[in-house]
């Protein structure tokens, strides 16, 4: 049995902070009831059309979930989601715009005269309070609210993230929250309210640079790939063209790197480059000694020498080869979930379960759940074809 088989989360949800949470509540045997807009569902259902038609983010984060559809501007249909929650959920998640959950009636003070031990998860992009409450809170305009963007890319341009960060950070501390909670309720039979932004889930990682930049000292130098602070960190290219990704944290390590990969052990005590401070101050110099080494080695003698080393190293894969990567292919990573377009893989969600695998069901088409949700609700099937004339469902 799955830790959370008798947890029911209803989720108001869109985009991807609240439903990554939910999904990884879903993972682990929450039943987990979405509700969506008629018709069009969660907008980013329609982000793009990179999965045989559907959505790349939309597949990612909403498996092993269940499709309701409601206009909740219809009192019928809001009344039966307050219905549903109070007769059902155990967990309330929503990512709405601050004030609309209070406005449907379905906020944490309402909802808890009702049921004191309803745990009710407010995710936003800055807070429910504050002169950025407002504030529309897109995943870029998040990371560079909160620093990211400033101290990633190169010395010329500012980069956001390639995956959206912001997001997947507010969706993991509403996990978490959401985790605690439930024990906590365990002891006290009481639920809570929590509210996570995602303004401060990412200053929150960007705990580095900002300690780095204490009491008005000069931030982290972008550096592209490389590290900001310790050399050599980052990407080297071979004399085939092809990246490795190596770094060193330490005087041993920096010993045996000259030693066995370049092969000139006298590096090690130069002047120049004996401590870290040193081959950071010099990092120019050094970094076209390296170059001129690799230049006559491929890829994977490079690799080689890293490795005879015990110098971490990495190569750079593109995404055709992380589907195909090695190490997961022999971890068995992969599984087949279905969805409206048929089997799609998935990757397992990390760690490890001794009793069962965690849940993978399909993803769901808009509104596949809504008959039977209403109908296990008391709805009969004359009101529920009735709501669905008006477009309620």
């Amino acid at each position: 049995m799955r830790p959370l088989a008798d947890i029911t989360v209803v989720t108001l949800e869109h985009a991807i902070a609240a439903p990554f949470a939910t999904r990884q509540l879903a993972d682990l045997g929450a039943r987990v009831i979405k509700v969506e807009r008629p018709k069009t569902g969660d907008f980013a259902r329609a982000y793009d059309g990179r999965v045989r038609g559907m959505s790349s983010h939309f597949m990612w984060v909403n498996r092993s979930k269940e499709s309701l559809t409601l206009d909740l501007k219809n009192e019928r249909a809001n009344q039966l989601l307050r219905k549903l929650i109070l007769e059902e959920a155990d967990v309330v998640v929503q990512n709405l715009a601050p004030g609309a959950a209070a406005r449907l009636g379905i906020s944490y003070e309402e909802l808890s005269k009702e049921r004191p031990d309803l745990i009710v998860c407010d995710i936003s992009g800055y807070g429910d309070s504050g002169p950025y409450r407002d504030k529309k809170a897109y995943d870029l305009l998040i990371q560079s609210e909160a620093g990211f963007v400033s101290v990633t890319g190169t010395k010329d341009e500012p980069v956001k993230a390639g995956s959206s960060i912001a997001d997947i950070a507010a969706g993991m501390y509403a996990y978490t929250n959401i985790l605690a909670a439930l024990l906590e309720r365990e002891k006290t039979g009481k639920g809570q309210r929590l509210e996570i932004s995602m303004l401060e889930s990412l200053v929150e990682w960007m705990g580095f640079p900002l300690y780095y930049s204490f009491e008005g000292a000069s931030q982290p130098p972008r550096a592209g790939a490389g590290h900001a602070t310790i050399f050599p960190y980052g990407p080297f290219v071979a004399g085939d063209g092809k990246t490795v990704m190596l770094g060193l944290q330490n005087e041993r390590e920096w010993a045996s790197f000259c030693e066995h990969v370049l092969q000139s052990p006298e590096l090690a005590n130069s002047e120049l480059y004996h401590s870290n401070s040193k081959r950071h101050e010099n990092r120019e110099q050094l970094t076209q000694i390296i170059t001129g080494v690799f230049a006559g080695m491929t890829r994977d003698e490079v690799i080689a020498r890293l490795e005879k080393a015990q110098i971490a190293n990495a190569q750079v894969n593109n995404m055709a080869e992380v589907w195909d990567h090695p190490q997961l292919k022999a971890r068995n990573r992969w599984r087949n979930v279905q969805s409206p377009i048929g089997e799609f893989p998935a990757l397992l969600p990390p760690g490890g379960w001794a009793v069962s695998e965690p849940r993978m069901d399909a993803v769901p088409a808009v509104g596949e759940h809504s008959k039977s949700i209403l109908e296990a609700l008391g709805c009969s099937v004359t009101e529920i074809e009735s709501l669905a004339s008006v477009g309620a469902i």
